[in-house]
């Protein structure tokens, strides 16, 4: 199975979304959060060559002339979920025999960058993660509601309660 960066994101916001956006189940084109996001993606960072596809796996927001990965998110509502993506970015490319990698997630809203490390301890959790991601994918219906203060921004929120 290809364990996308999108995938990882979603699996620590919501294992109902990820399942809903494995199984082709895609509501993120009337968000208007996620054009939100977008508009903030083609305004900023202009001089960066965007949205590097890597195996179809992972996709760089862009990386920097000191080989430093970006990730750029719009808020830090779910700060945690974007810093894993990024660690997973790490992670996949030291398994394709890339060393040292650095990288930083990005709020250009709040004009801030946080510096992300990967450490072993973080490998390993990954390593969880794409088995745990594996099994919700399989499973025939999706997981249960969270039911958190995040679900009412969701482009999946009508599937949950409506």
């Amino acid at each position: 199975m290809n364990i996308t960066g999108i995938m990882v994101y979603y699996y620590f916001i919501c294992e109902r979304r990820l399942w809903y956006f494995a199984n082709q189940i895609n509501m993120e084109q009337n968000s208007e959060l996620v054009q939100i996001g977008k508009i903030i993606d083609e305004t900023t960072y202009k001089r960066e060559k965007k949205g590097i596809l890597i195996d179809n796996t992972i996709n760089i927001d862009f990386i920097n002339n000191g080989a430093v990965l970006h990730e750029v998110k719009k808020t830090k509502s779910i700060e945690e979920a974007g810093i894993w993506q990024l660690k997973y970015y790490m992670y996949y490319l030291e398994q394709k025999g890339i060393k040292n990698i650095k990288a930083e997630i990005d709020f250009p809203l709040l004009r801030e960058t946080k510096k992300i490390i990967l450490e072993d301890e973080d490998r390993e959790v990954l390593k969880n993660v794409v088995k745990n991601i594996e099994n919700i994918v399989e499973q025939d219906k999706p997981p249960k509601i969270i039911d958190s203060k995040i679900c009412k921004k969701c482009s999946y929120y009508d599937l949950c309660y409506v």
